[in-house]
């Protein structure tokens, strides 16, 4: 099915623009929306006005929301979790918990599909992206500690944690028990 976008939208296109999309995503979600119209002929013929109008809206929301785009950028949440000896937590940090802490911080609703990141499973320092439009896309730091320390433990063990063995071929581990040995024998 193809479409004509009369609005941005995210990782699809912006408005003014033809898409080939999938019969399902059209009928079920762009057209019920009012996010695009069917690429009729007389759509068609509409492309350029589309296009400068939705120009003109995006130049104005990017303006209004450069200020809180600039705020948001310098921003550093810290989240306290349980966690195992290991560093997995025993729930996760979503999109719903940063999108509320990131709230109650800067005074301003910020929905939780407009933070783009996968849910936090482990302790440690992460990035997350806040989609205010298409263009203003802010990145914010995560930092994830076991709950009862302080917030500077946790990325410093970090590293240790992440750090996971390497495979190593046969020939790599012999090598390795050569230089164990006489280590060991010397220390006997």
């Amino acid at each position: 099915m193809k479409v004509l976008l009369i609005k941005d939208v995210y990782k699809l296109g912006r408005a003014g623009e033809v898409k080939k999309v999938a019969d399902g995503y059209g009928r079920n979600f762009l057209l019920p929306q009012s996010l695009a119209v069917l690429a009729t002929a007389g759509a068609l013929k509409q492309a350029e006005k589309i296009k400068s109008q939705a120009e003109i809206r995006r130049t104005a929301l990017n303006s209004e929301l450069k200020g809180l785009s600039d705020q948001i950028s310098g921003v550093t949440l810290t989240f306290a979790a349980k966690a195992g000896e290991t560093g997995k937590l025993y729930g996760s940090i979503t999109t719903q918990d940063v999108a509320a802490a990131l709230q109650e911080q800067i005074r301003f609703e910020v929905k939780r599909q407009q933070i783009d990141m996968q849910p936090i499973r482990e302790l440690g320092e992460y990035a997350a992206r806040v989609r205010l439009t298409m263009d203003l896309v802010p990145e914010i730091k995560l930092i994830v500690h076991r709950e009862g320390e302080a917030a500077e433990a946790a990325p410093a063990e970090e590293p240790e944690q992440k750090e996971k063995p390497k495979a190593k071929s046969r020939k790599g581990k012999a090598a390795e028990a050569e230089k164990e040995s006489p280590a060991e024998s010397a220390k006997a």
